[in-house]
């Protein structure tokens, strides 16, 4: 098949499936699965931790909401997704088969490259590229000395089965070398006979005109129809050969484990469920649709991190808040991630481990820091540490009675009394203080201290932990942490939200409602999202507005489809486009994200003004040199799912009503008298004055004493320190 017959080929398959769908919109049917927008039935959430899995179940018609925790299993986290299920609806009275929607953030594909359980890939390079995953880039982390230490990652897809193919495409995207597809066969029948499990093509300038590649998926797929393909063209349509390259790689690495576990609890939940509709959140806090998924699990190695923020905005912007630090803990790490005007970071690579790619992630940054991390004291240097070594779900910390005994943070709180010993996790998980406080004894003999002074020892050490990240995200990428809220969830955060806004003088700090299952209520309602992108190299001098938002549009079209084909309307998507922009002659660019009519209005010199900005708040100054565009991108959403929940009638600023009972806190060296609140007995307007501890079912939030919380008019508890002006504002 010649080249252009090809082009005639995929021509026509677009116009008849563009056919379809609009014969099927004219008989109101949909081309593919419904959306969580335009199904009915219950939407349910979904978050696996590496501790518990978080379940959140919504009814749109009455805003109901119902919550449900399990322990995860590590060695299959769709067990607990379904047991999960099994309990939410036991617990409820409702049957699996109402549910319509199960929106799904999963670790499987961050697991697989983190723990090097990815499939055996093949790589297709053009002749003369064979060692383009060897070169990579000259970058060394660590120091001036970490080459020294620093052992190199084998490429993911290794020299030995990397075979060339001869051809070339010009820059211009005109054939330079025809594909000799005789060749072509002979190298593949190779990669095969070497019991490969995926293959990637990755051609020289295939971002231009990716003919050769799909020729040669084409070619590989006739030849082993079971071997999945990824090309480079369809994952990342951008130049930089390296990072291209190495972007489809991953996404062919992880892309078996990915569609076996995904297509696995697809079948299950059908089989349970009936006509029910699984998406997996991306790692850019947006939803695809299962296929979506599994063709491109690239795009969801940030997949878990990712609905806490999602879920941060969604709950705190009803508050009025849209300057965020988000503060996720749970059993075994920490993620951080920064909120401003509403809006979370983004960045256009996602790293795990050691492992870099092109796809767009929240940035959230993570610790070795959670409620099962243990502390210890090495013999050599007799000084206490902490993480990033956890007791994870099994054994778990030793108040949990499992049978672990090392001493962890979560036993440390028990220990504080933070963490009442009649407190439940998960609802139905009681907790030892005996068995905590003799874990927590054997850092007491080593340090030689009382047991409250190693406790408290043991949370002051994981809160600088936590401290370090959130800098990561704030100060060291030009904002003020005092410009903004602090916002803390997952099963932990709410236990230590209040220490560390006084350490990053962070106010309010704020307990969402739900604040364990957070993760999952991110899930459940955020939107589906797609993207297409191009490179577009020029000189701003050397385009115009005109041309920049003809072929932005173009690619508006092109990501639109496929939220048309999950029966999102075009009427109900929303766009925004994102331009990469440098000065010319650097090597890097900033992304800057632009509404369709703010580029209308302020065209590329706006744009350019933005990207100064931009550039000013990360490095503290901006050049006077020109503006170079490198590439374009937009980004289509679907509609809002709109929010829910049911609201409680306001009541005075004393809380005694929700009182359970008096409890004693080791805080500062000193036991304090404090309160126990039920949380579903605060109303709006209540004022808590700490010492005192909130429980819920998923988690447990702790009033220093110094301090006060306020119910506001959604729920949120804002803590102030005792005195704060703002504190005396009870709804926003």
């Amino acid at each position: 098949m010649s080249d252009t017959d090809e082009l005639i080929r995929r021509y026509e398959e677009r116009l008849a499936a563009l056919e379809d769908r609009l014969n099927r919109m004219e008989t109101g049917q949909r081309s593919g699965p419904a959306s969580p927008q335009v199904r009915g039935g219950l939407r349910l959430g979904v978050d696996v931790g590496g501790t518990f899995t978080d379940l959140l179940l919504i009814d749109p018609a009455s805003g109901g909401q119902m919550t449900a925790k399990v322990p995860s299993t590590p060695e299959d986290s769709s067990i607990g997704v379904l047991n999960g299920i099994e309990k939410i609806c036991a617990q409820n009275g409702i049957k699996p088969s109402d549910i319509g929607e199960v929106m799904h953030g999963t670790t499987v594909a961050t697991n697989a490259v983190l723990t090097g359980s990815g499939a055996l890939v093949g790589l297709v390079t053009t002749k003369g590229y064979k060692d383009v995953l060897q070169i990579a880039r000259s970058f060394v982390p660590g120091g001036l000395g970490g080459w020294v230490i620093w052992n190199k990652r084998p490429p993911l897809a290794p020299l030995e089965l990397t075979v060339e193919a001869d051809e070339r495409m010009g820059a211009d995207g005109q054939v330079v070398v025809p594909l000799d597809e005789e060749a072509v066969r002979a190298s593949l029948q190779t990669l095969f006979d070497s019991g490969i499990e995926a293959l990637t093509v990755a051609l020289f300038n295939a971002y231009t005109n990716d003919a050769h590649e799909l020729r040669i998926a084409q070619i590989a797929r006739e030849m082993a129809p079971h071997i999945p393909v990824s090309t480079s063209a369809a994952i990342m349509p951008e130049m930089f050969e390296y990072e291209r390259t190495e972007t489809t790689v991953v996404n062919s690495y992880v892309r078996p484990v990915v569609s076996r576990y995904i297509d696995n609890l697809r079948s299950e939940l059908t089989s349970r469920m009936g006509d029910v509709n699984l998406q997996i959140l991306r790692s850019d806090g947006g939803l695809s649709s299962a296929q979506g998924a599994m063709d491109q699990p690239v795009n969801l190695l940030m997949s878990g991190p990712a609905g806490g923020v999602s879920g941060a905005l969604w709950v705190a912007g009803g508050g009025g808040f849209e300057n965020l630090l988000t503060f996720d803990m749970g059993g075994t790490s920490t993620d951080v991630a920064l909120i401003e005007k509403g809006i979370a970071r983004t960045r256009r690579e996602t790293k795990v481990g050691d492992v870099t790619v092109r796809a767009p992630s929240i940035d959230v940054r993570s610790v070795g820091a959670g409620g099962g991390s243990i502390a210890y004291v090495p013999e050599l240097t007799k000084a206490l540490r902490v993480g990033p070594q956890s007791a994870g779900a099994v054994p778990g910390p030793a108040a949990y009675q499992k049978g672990g005994e090392e001493p962890t943070v979560t036993d440390a709180n028990v220990v504080l009394g933070y963490l009442p010993a009649n407190a439940q996790l998960g609802g139905d998980m009681a907790i030892s203080r005996d068995l905590a406080a003799t874990a927590v004894q054997k850092i007491a003999d080593a340090l030689g201290v009382d047991l409250e002074t190693a406790a408290e020892g043991i949370i002051r050490i994981v809160n600088e932990n936590m401290t370090g990240a959130l800098r990561l995200v704030s100060v060291e990428q030009g904002y003020d942490p005092r410009d903004f809220a602090l916002i803390g969830f997952g099963g932990a955060g709410p236990l230590h939200v209040n220490a560390l806004a006084k350490l990053v003088q962070s106010w309010p700090a704020i307990v969402p409602p739900g604040p364990g299952v957070l993760c999952a209520y991110g899930d459940a309602t955020t939107r589906l999202r797609n993207e297409t992108s191009q490179t577009f190299v020029s000189r701003v001098s050397h385009t115009s507005d005109t041309e920049v938002r003809q072929m932005l549009e173009t690619l508006r079209d092109t990501a639109g489809e496929a939220l048309s084909a999950e029966g999102v309307l075009a009427s109900d998507q929303e766009t925004f486009y994102q331009i990469d922009i440098r000065y010319r002659g650097q090597g890097t660019s900033l992304p800057i994200d632009i509404a369709p009519a703010d580029f209308a209005e302020v065209g590329l010199a706006g744009l350019g003004k933005r990207f100064d900005d931009e550039h000013a708040q990360l490095f503290t100054f901006a050049l006077e040199a020109e503006h170079e565009i490198v590439g374009l991108r937009a980004v289509v959403q679907g509609p809002d799912a709109g929010r829910v929940g049911q609201t409680k009638a306001a009541g005075g600023a004393d809380p005694g009503g929700a009182k359970v009972k008096s409890t004693r806190i080791f805080e500062s060296g000193a036991w304090h008298e404090a309160g126990i609140y039920d949380r579903s007995k605060l109303k709006p307007g209540n004022r808590i004055s700490g010492p005192a501890i909130v429980t819920e079912m998923d988690s447990t939030c702790v009033i220093l004493p110094a301090h006060v919380g306020v119910v506001d008019s959604v729920g949120n508890i804002l803590i102030w320190p005792e005195g704060d002006p703002r504190a005396t504002v009870a709804t926003r």
